[in-house]
């Protein structure tokens, strides 16, 4: 017990990690641990967003009510910053960070930012149509910002999501991989927009020959910026 509340006393900061699949849960936290070794991780999982998003086919009211009941509990559990780690419901941010005191950080936004600044033709792959919209809003968005025209296109793998739902990660690869074959030669960047298909990076790099990225690792060091 004594070692827990010494490890507990050594927390520097507190990040809530609002997830809406149980694919990404593992990784990230190992990313985040990695990156900041000092931070407490308090992980939010509801997947029954997803799903509802998936039904509806867009980010609707009920599921934005729902995400914001665990912004007030992460607030009220002492965290420092939240972490919205499912692109699907990123614009979501955009309406609560005005009522919440502390940062809430989109995964998904210092990934793009990084892409924008390197390039002015980017290709979107996502495993999830809802998650294509989003990422492509949010280019839109903070090329908007940056005075800077970009090209865009967009690739789903489809049936990736479901497969490494059910743990065959191997089908999951595979599509996506030949997803990003098939828009390669079209783009400069490929940005995987949901963090799940972080696992992808470096296959897709070395397959592609493209320049390829993912959300956590970003995300991870914008988390030490905003605290």
């Amino acid at each position: 017990m004594s070692d827990v509340l010494e490890e507990w006393n050594m927390t520097e900061h507190t990040v809530a990690a609002i997830y809406t699949g149980a694919a990404l849960v593992k990784p990230l936290s190992d990313i985040l641990r990695e990156d900041l070794p000092t931070w407490r991780i308090m992980n939010i999982l509801d997947d029954s967003m997803i799903a509802d998003i998936i039904e509806s086919g867009y980010l609707t009211k009920a599921v934005k009510r729902r995400l914001y009941g665990y912004y007030e509990i992460a607030t009220a559990s002492g965290a420092d910053i939240i972490l919205n780690t499912c692109s699907s419901i990123g614009d979501a941010v955009y309406g609560a960070r005005e009522f919440f005191p502390i940062p809430i950080v989109r995964i998904d936004e210092p990934m793009v930012r990084k892409a924008i600044k390197e390039s002015d033709s980017i290709a979107v792959l996502a495993t999830l149509p809802t998650t294509l919209d989003p990422t492509l809003n949010l280019i839109k968005r903070c090329a908007s910002e940056a005075g800077k025209s970009v090209r865009t296109l967009h690739a789903l793998a489809e049936g990736a999501f479901s497969a490494i739902t059910k743990g065959d990660g191997e089908t999951h690869d595979r599509l996506i991989a030949e997803t990003a074959k098939s828009v390669a030669d079209e783009c400069d960047v490929i940005l995987l927009a949901q963090g799940s298909m972080a696992r992808m990076e470096k296959p897709l790099a070395e397959l592609t020959g493209k320049t390829v990225y993912s959300s956590p690792r970003f995300a991870a060091e914008l988390l030490k910026e905003h605290v």
